[in-house]
């Protein structure tokens, strides 16, 4: 494979596959030789599914050498041969789903999720399955059916969460890009601990089979480049005729975007979150630097204060999510952990009106804040965590300790993210500071209504300013449980 292994970009892996630089059968063989080196230490992977992968991959190789020039179909397969994990909360038909749960299903999901066809679709080769919190709930990837999931950067510390376990894996070099999901900061908070691009799109750009927390939730990927992120994407989105809420279709390919910076914007810089929640001075350095890169190249900065976080949105926001654990089927309540089983006690209590009030709550909330964007500024800096990576354990610990209560490190965590989800603004977490440890220190960009194409412009002319993905962890050690 050369210098082509599992941790070079998913771009540059498959347009090797193409070229026939190495096959997919080779390329799968790394990624899960790399997984049996390092899982052990970091418990990315929970679950795998080598025969049918290299069945795939078998036939992805078939398909690339009778391509010709059509190179394999690239146009409409442009990841043919290219291994991906998908994330212990997304089904897939025919796989086990757990949502890293002692109470899961039994029996094979019998249908995949919509975005599961698209990326089957993409070519990617679907192999594993990744590690994450029980029913996504917290933002490290802790539970007790699989146990803890570790940082490549620092095995002592969390590579957060939900998809902890792909992040982990990414950063960790067992494979290119992983699926991933976000409701409050699950793509994002990860990829800012683990030094990867976390993006989240805007709210029904995505397809679902139903729209869970509203919307909310979107589907995406952990990936090392915004090209990566941005091919994804285009491979991902609708518009989807039979889905309920869609986002309106782009003008022209998001990866055409990333030879088009925009400029110069309007740049609203926050780095401390607010209602006087403690923010990591590294995390508020890091945000303050990436406005000063944003400055060197013509964008106009100006300080601002916007409600990420208030007393507003959290008890509606929590509503929301309450009424989440109608998405999860065949599930054995009585095996859950005991923070879920106060929540499903609360939701199966939840009455109609007070969940619609929490809905309207926060579309009226969402409603006066999105106006903000293109009236006082184009596009929000933050910290994308409050916090540098938890150490590993820590968050889950906290949790049993006060089942029924918030966890501050949760909180100081999504501080800034959940916002984009109860707007459904796109927003995206770039590797753009590192600590003085050596931790990846992401900071995040939230662009207005549907800028989800000029926010991966901005991403990939801040990318190709500060280049980040030929960064990796050092030499991972230590035990991984």
């Amino acid at each position: 494979m050369a210098s082509l292994s599992p941790s070079s970009p998913a771009l540059e892996l498959a347009a090797a596959l193409r070229a026939r630089e190495l096959s997919a059968s080779e390329l799968l063989d790394a990624c899960l030789g790399a997984v049996e080196e390092l899982d052990g230490r970091l418990n990315a992977v929970v679950w795998r599914n080598d025969e049918d992968a290299r069945a795939a991959a078998k036939e992805a190789d078939r398909r690339l050498a009778g391509a010709g020039a059509d190179a394999g179909g690239a146009g409409a397969s442009p990841f043919l041969g290219v291994p991906m994990p998908i994330k212990d909360l997304t089904p897939v038909a025919g796989w086990p789903v757990s949502y890293g749960s002692n109470g899961a299903p039994v029996a094979a999901s019998a249908e995949s999720e919509l975005v599961v066809d698209a990326l089957a679709r993409a070519g990617f080769v679907l192999c594993a399955r990744t590690n994450t919190p029980e029913f996504g709930v917290l933002t490290v990837a802790e539970n007790d059916r699989y146990g803890i999931t570790r940082n490549p950067w620092d095995t002592e510390r969390s590579p957060g969460g939900s998809s902890g376990g792909a992040a982990a894996a990414v950063a960790a070099g067992m494979f290119p890009i992983a699926h991933a999901n976000d409701g409050g900061g699950s793509i994002r908070i990860p990829a800012c601990y683990c030094g990867l691009v976390g993006f989240k799109p805007s709210r029904g750009r995505v397809p679902r089979l139903a729209q869970s927390w509203l919307g909310a939730v979107v589907e995406g990927v952990e990936a090392r480049t915004v090209a990566d992120a941005a091919a994804v994407l285009d491979a991902t989105a609708g518009p989807d005729p039979c889905s309920w809420y869609n986002a309106p279709a782009p003008a022209r390919a998001f990866t055409r975007e990333l030879d088009a910076p925009p400029g110069p914007l309007r740049v609203g810089l926050m780095a401390q979150a607010p209602m006087g929640i403690p923010t990591d001075e590294q995390c508020v350095a890091g945000a303050r630097a990436a406005a000063a890169v944003l400055e060197e190249l013509g964008h106009a900065v100006e300080e601002v204060e916007v409600p990420t976080i208030s007393e507003e949105l959290i008890p509606s926001f929590i509503t929301l999510t309450l009424g989440g654990f109608a998405d999860f089927e065949g599930v054995d309540w009585a095996k859950v952990g005991p923070h879920i089983a106060i929540q499903r006690a609360r939701a199966s209590e939840l009455g109609a009106y007070e969940y619609v009030l929490a809905a309207r709550t926060l579309e009226l909330l969402s409603r006066r804040e999105t106006a903000r964007w293109g009236r006082d500024f184009d596009v929000l800096v933050t910290p994308t965590s409050g916090i540098l990576p938890p150490q590993a354990g820590a968050v889950l610990e906290a949790q049993y300790a006060a089942p029924d209560q918030p966890v501050l490190d949760v909180v100081r965590s999504v501080s800034f993210t959940a916002f984009g989800n109860v707007t459904g603004l796109p927003a995206v977490s770039l590797p753009l500071h590192w600590s003085e440890e050596g931790l990846p220190v992401g900071v995040q960009l939230t662009a207005g209504p549907w800028q989800d194409g000029a926010l991966l412009g901005l991403a990939a002319q801040l990318e190709e300013a500060r280049p980040w993905a030929a960064r990796r962890p050092p030499a991972v050690a230590g035990s991984a449980r």
